[in-house]
């Protein structure tokens, strides 16, 4: 029987429905007029109710417009929750015996504080309030930060739980509703892009539905950038609205509509939560001050290999040959490449179809002759090399990774933490998350296949301040999604076969990311090989992916840190409120 994380609700009120029909209004409600915005969203509202849909998300402070410049300037239109707005829908959501998450600003009567918060009102009147975690810029000069943590409002279409716009950035405040149980994310946003972007992936992560309204008009200058969309637990796109293109806006608002299943909300995606390791995510607790002396403050230019081939599984010489082939071939056509990242159990192959005692015969520890062959490789060519290879040790085997200096030394090894079902055959779990230093090139964190699964793992390697987080694979589609966010919500598009998983890190860390996968064999490994940069939404740098079928050193160029740019991992750690996660690391 699995352990339940101490989260989880387990109760489960009848479903009203196996099937029914959910709606995000993109809406622009009018600064500073409370009842014209009402009037509206009213009017909305019971068009998608009498459309059949029930449950309902309007955009982040749909009553009232975002842009105030402080408490006073706001002050005459917050309210409290339960109070006039949850007022104004409740006697329409009992009389379509639906539900509705309205954005709105909140007053504390005790505290008479402020707060961005979404109230969920349904047929008995108002059920339930969420106060947005993770505050952006703007909040901040009239809200305090959200003091409720993530709340699971049990309904008759399944667990509710409410996330508000910059709250996607981060992952741990969805997860949060994740480990609670959520069937349904509703989200109410005003994003420019990088909220939306980020949704696939905390549907996918969490096994839940993710219902995103926004809007698609500029307010005070800050454009907003439509699609809203609704997104299933698998990754998959079920509607979306137009995005908004050459600042021209979307006046009128648009209702998206899709079916939620409630059978989907059993999913494999979900059951993956049970696989989590906490006592190895403490990490994501912390907090650390600006004057952090352990970061690294100089810059690098990378020019990194990702290197995809068709292993000959359980063939050792023949893949180190192709492997030398690669590698001088990444020399030649940048004689400046530093850094070059293998796929996961490089020199064997994947091992997912061999008996345990074959896979023993092809283990060696740190001091064998692969890892001599590799090292040497490293200092001929003068390039960090980040390699995967099946470890033996004293304690047992282990699906592992060592990172090798230019100079051909031995800077660290990282043992694969969350392992796949083929893994389990032969494998221990690795017990940590590391960051290296490497001289010229910074610090690099190393992750392995399936752990891209549970972004703990790259939050981790985030708090420990890594520059760049390499990722040997061996994938084929067995989790992720190819990436398929509009196109238009990134300033320097992706290439076509990117993976939502891998691109998610980039941006979620802060960190560049370096994915090498596997090509063909008979069990379709799909390339792709990639760099996943940390700010193509809004024009910093681009995205890199490989073919999915040919093999190549695939070399990508870039500039560490990024101190300059509006959004880095600084700033994205200073913004953390790891007060909050504390039921992410709870065993």
């Amino acid at each position: 029987m699995r352990k339940e994380h101490p989260l989880y609700q387990d109760t489960q009120a009848t479903l009203a429905f196996d099937l029914f029909k959910v709606a995000a209004i993109q809406f622009n409600p009018v600064l500073n007029q409370w009842d014209k915005n009402i009037e509206e969203l009213l009017k909305l509202t019971k068009e998608a109710f009498q459309n059949g849909a029930k449950l309902v998300v309007t955009p982040e402070m749909s009553t009232t417009g975002y842009h105030f410049a402080n408490r006073k300037s706001i002050q005459p239109f917050v309210d409290t929750i339960p109070g006039k707005t949850t007022n104004a829908f409740a006697d329409l959501a009992n009389e379509y015996d639906a539900y509705v998450v309205l954005g709105l600003p909140e007053i504390d009567e005790k505290t008479k504080l402020y707060y961005n918060a979404a109230a969920l009102v349904g047929p008995e009147g108002y059920i339930g309030t969420y106060r947005k975690t993770q505050l952006w810029e703007t909040d901040t000069h009239w809200a305090a930060w959200g003091n409720l943590g993530v709340p699971i409002f049990q309904t008759k279409i399944g667990k509710i739980a409410i996330n508000i716009c910059m709250d996607s950035t981060f992952f741990e405040i969805s997860r949060l509703a994740g480990l609670a149980g959520a069937d349904i994310l509703a989200f109410p946003t005003n994003s420019s892009a990088q909220a939306l972007f980020s949704l696939p992936n905390r549907a996918i992560q969490n096994g839940m539905y993710v219902i995103g309204a926004n809007r698609s008009n500029t307010e005070n200058s800050f454009q907003m950038i439509g699609g809203s969309v609704i997104w299933s637990p698998e990754g998959k796109k079920l509607a979306e609205a137009p995005i908004l293109k050459e600042n021209i806006a979307i006046n009128e608002p648009t209702i998206v509509y899709a079916h939620i299943d409630t059978k989907l909300y059993s999913n494999n995606n979900r059951d993956l939560l049970h696989k989590r390791r906490p006592e190895i995510y403490k990490e994501i607790m912390h907090y650390i001050a600006p004057w952090d002396f352990t970061k690294n403050t100089k810059s690098h230019d990378i020019v990194a290999a990702t290197i995809q081939y068709e292993p000959i599984i359980g063939d050792k010489t023949k893949n180190k040959e192709k492997i030398a082939q690669l590698v001088k071939q990444a020399k030649r056509k940048n004689p400046k490449c530093n850094l070059v990242v293998l796929p996961e159990l490089s020199v064997t192959g994947p091992l997912c179809d061999m008996e345990r005692r074959e896979i023993e015969n092809l283990t060696e520890n740190v001091e064998g002759p692969t890892i001599q062959y590799i090292t040497k490789l490293a200092k001929q060519y003068q390039v960090a090399i980040v390699f995967g290879f099946a470890e033996k040790t004293e304690e047992g085997l282990y699906n592992a990774a060592l990172l090798i200096s230019q100079e051909g030394e031995v800077i660290g090894k990282y043992q694969k933490t969350h392992l796949s079902k083929s893994d389990e055959n032969w494998a221990l779990p690795g017990s940590s998350l590391s960051v290296f230093d490497v001289k010229g090139l910074g610090k690099i964190g190393i992750l392995i296949g399936e752990d891209v699964i549970y972004p703990e793992t790259s939050g981790v390697l985030t708090v420990k301040r890594a520059d760049m987080i390499a990722i040997p694979s061996a994938w084929n589609g067995q989790y992720g999604e190819p990436l398929s966010t509009h196109p238009d919500l990134s300033f320097q598009p992706y290439p076509t076969n990117a993976m939502g998983m891998w691109s998610a890190i980039g941006i979620d860390t802060q960190a560049y990311t370096l994915v090498a996968n596997f090509v063909g064999t008979k069990n379709d490994y799909l390339g792709g090989s990639s760099l996943y940069t940390i700010d193509p939404l809004y024009g910093l740098d681009h995205p890199m992916v490989a073919s999915n079928n040919q093999e190549e050193a695939f070399i990508v160029t870039f500039k560490t840190l990024q101190t300059d740019w509006w959004f880095n991992q600084e700033r994205y750690l200073l913004a953390r409120r790891t007060s909050h996660f504390s039921p992410l690391v709870q065993e």
